[in-house]
Formats: C-alpha cells, structure tokens, sequence
C-alpha cells in the first residue's frame, strides 16, 4: 500500500487515512490510485464491516492538485482528448468505486474539503466534521467544472437551490452551515472527531455484516430504479438474509436480552 494513503484495519474496521498533508491532500494521480486501490482492498475483504476515511494534517483535502492541472496545457501541451483520458483514468475512478463497493464509509472530514475535496466527502455514507471544517465547490474560481461527480451528487444529498448556489458562487461554508444543509449529521468537537467517526464504526460493526452490505446496496440502487423495483430487489435480499444464522442470532439475543454474537453468515 502507498504511503500516501495509510490503511490500517482494527478488527472489523479499516481506517483508510490521506497521508499527503503537504499538499493538504490535494488529489494528485498518485493518491487518487492509491485511494482507489485502499478502497477495492477493504471492501474485497469479508472481515471488514466499515471504512472511516479521516486525513493527516489540517485539511481533510484542498481538492485536485492545481500543479498538474496547470501542468496539462502549460507544460505538456495536452489535447482535449488526452485531458478527457486523464480525468476518466484517474480522479473519476473514486467516485466510481465508491459507487460500486458494498462496505460503508465514514468521512470524518477536518479542516478544508474544498472542490474535489468536498466532492469526496459526498461519495461517503456518513459524514461527520469537526469544527473547524470548511466546504466549498470552487471549480469555478478556476475556470473549470466539477470533474469528479460533484455536480450529480452534491444535488441528491442537499438539494438542487442549495447545490446550485454552492457550485455557481463558489462561497466557503463553515460546519454548522454544512450541518444546516444536511452535507454532514454531525459536528464535533476538532480533538473528538476520530473519536465519534469510530463510535459511529463500532455501531455499525456491532449489525451482521452480510446484512450491512445488502443495506448499503440497497440504498445505493434505490437512486437510479423505481420504487417497485426497489421492493423487488428488498425481497430477494430478505429471502438470503433470513435463511443466515446471524439473523437467527440476532433475533435470538433481542428475546434473551444478550449481546448478539455475529459470525457473517
């Protein structure tokens, strides 16, 4: 694994940390691949029930790496097709990946998540942010669009008006204005923010992890079917789930008033 991006695996939870604090984790091709791969590696793993995606040094990340964007024209003369390749074999790969695997992810975003940045944050689950944390689109101070998803995700988490006067203004927004809007549920304090991403795990991880996976999935294609497809696809999930010995357990332990023993099957 890069050491641009650490993982480190606690059990059922993998922490999956941006390790580029110098560049205050801008997405340059190296972390983007290697975010990607720590990605692929955790939820390929049937031990691992959920992922906190956190980030060292003051910012969770300052969003694409402004050097080699400049790099494309300024220096290596990139046509529109070969700008094109690069964003579809490199930032596009996250959100695409974070689309398709079936662990849950945590954000706990500190300091700036600005740009791709914030759009990162809206590719996970759950997002959580410390009071010091800072949101912005700001694609358009320079000069170009969201590249990486932004502008089909950020709309289905907080609504197109709000959207809309994030992505045309670029205007910096603190926690609690985040919170307002429903692009974090929660907001910390900064020295408890690692610490309420991994209560938020632990609950989690304490659910049978099958079942966990079937939940995300199921609300991830509930995005883009119809509600009676949804409902199709909710049936054939409960028609696995409920022939697995983890609900049997789970049922069990309610009625005896006990901690559930969960075995991922």
């Amino acid at each position: 694994m890069s050491d641009v991006v650490l993982y480190d695996q606690q059990d059922r939870i993998v922490t999956i940390t941006l390790n580029k604090p110098e560049t205050r984790n801008a997405l340059s091709k190296d972390l983007c691949e290697a975010l990607v791969n720590a990605m692929k590696r955790a939820d390929a793993d049937a031990g691992v029930s959920c992922v906190v995606l956190a980030a060292n040094g003051k910012s969770f990340s300052s969003g694409g790496n402004l050097h080699e964007i400049k790099a494309m024209t300024a220096e290596q003369n990139m046509t529109p097709l070969e700008i094109e390749k690069w964003y579809k074999t490199g930032i596009q790969r996250i959100p695409l990946t974070m689309a398709e695997i079936s662990v849950p992810v945590i954000a706990a975003v500190n300091g700036h998540a600005i740009g791709a940045g914030n759009d990162l944050t809206t590719m996970c689950d759950i997002r959580i942010a410390g009071e010091d944390a800072i949101f912005a689109e700001s694609f358009l101070r320079v000069g170009i669009i969201p590249g990486d998803g932004g502008a089909w995700l950020l709309p289905r988490i907080i609504g197109q008006a709000r959207a809309n006067q994030m992505l045309f203004t670029g205007e910096f927004i603190d926690a609690r204005k985040a919170l307002d809007y429903g692009l974090v549920s929660e907001v910390v304090e900064n020295d408890k923010l690692l610490e309420r991403a991994y209560e938020l795990a632990e609950m989690v991880v304490g659910l049978p992890p099958l079942a966990i996976r079937k939940t995300k999935e199921l609300v991830r294609t509930a995005q883009s079917v119809t509600l009676k497809e949804n409902l199709d696809q909710a049936a054939l999930f409960q028609g696995v789930l409920q022939q697995l010995d983890d609900h049997r357990e789970a049922i069990d332990a309610i009625l005896e008033k006990r901690k559930p023993v969960f075995k991922g099957a």
